[in-house]
């Protein structure tokens, strides 16, 4: 796939504006009964915003609200200081549903027709995304034919159709190999350099890979809303994995779990450190990793 989809795309449909987008003390819910409640925060800086939190902690929600489908109970939305509406979800946002919702009686290339007459996109953006997602094999294939994480390739595709300057995107990269996955990471991060993008998951770990910063919902508030660089937890904990552990002493002061041996540390500041002493100790690492993550302690 291709690393860089504004690269990518006719310069004619690069948009000339740049929307910000504002909660202001939103609560919302279905028939009355509420999930969020008195969310406040305002987005103006190009980047991902990862929208963190359990299962049932109301991202969906807030991602439906922010879109323009849910009409707030309290509160406004505001998306280029205007109050959030259809017509101004369809000129500034794009929001993809973790549900694909695409019709299985459609081939990917007759769904991603259909989604282009939707985005007022070009036919020729069809081809684009096709080699953008890597999806040209599939092409005549019907949606019903397709696996969990194929159908969801070509969901993330309708993404790229046109462009827009915030991109709402509610897990991503659920039922998709961690091959996959880390591809689409890569073009949400591209496409981060000049849009908005919030990104919902409940994986800690991706994350830290790949937000700049963090809204965490917790029972239905706003939790945290800070640079993920900002946050520390209580305990840094590394994991080793080796080719050869040199001599028994060397890995005398880790623990085993698996595959790794784990250290606590100070912090990430003291991970070059540790690897030199193990390398002249004849350890030969394969692989470092970060085991603990400060996100963990939002949710304990």
């Amino acid at each position: 796939m291709s690393s860089d989809p504004l690269l990518s795309r006719p310069s004619s449909v690069r948009s000339a504006t740049r929307a910000g987008i504002s909660c202001r003390g939103v609560s919302a819910g279905y028939l009355g009964s509420r999930v969020l409640e008195d969310i406040s925060f305002d987005i103006d800086e190009p980047a991902v915003y990862v929208v963190l939190g359990p299962n049932g902690a109301g991202k969906t929600t807030l991602f439906r609200t922010l879109a323009g489908i849910l009409r707030p109970y309290e509160g406004e939305v505001l998306v280029g200081g205007e109050r959030i509406d259809v017509q101004a979800s369809r000129d500034h946002l794009h929001y993809l549903s973790h549900m694909d919702g695409i019709p299985d009686g459609l081939t990917v290339r007759e769904a991603l027709r259909f989604y282009a007459r939707v985005e007022r996109a070009e036919l020729d953006d069809v081809d684009r995304v096709l080699r953008l997602l890597d999806i040209e094999p599939m092409a005549g294939r019907y949606l019903a034919q397709l696996s969990a994480g194929q159908r969801k390739r070509v969901s993330i595709a309708r993404v790229f159709l046109h462009e827009r300057e915030i991109y709402l995107l509610d897990e991503p990269t659920a039922n998709l190999d961690p091959k996959l996955s880390r591809e689409i990471r890569e073009l949400i991060l591209s496409l981060s350099h000049e849009k908005i993008v919030l990104y919902s998951s409940h994986n800690l770990f991706e994350a830290r890979e790949i937000g700049r910063y963090v809204i965490a919902i917790k029972g239905g508030r706003l939790a945290l809303f800070d640079r993920i660089e900002n946050l520390r937890g209580e305990h840094y904990v590394i994991g080793i994995r080796v080719l050869d552990p040199g001599t028994p002493a060397a890995l005398s002061d880790f623990t085993r779990q698996g595959d790794y041996y784990l250290r606590e540390l100070p912090g990430p500041e003291s991970v070059p450190g540790l690897l030199r002493e193990l390398d002249a100790q004849g350890v030969r690492v394969r692989e470092a990793r970060e085991m603990s993550n400060p996100l963990e302690d939002l949710f304990a």
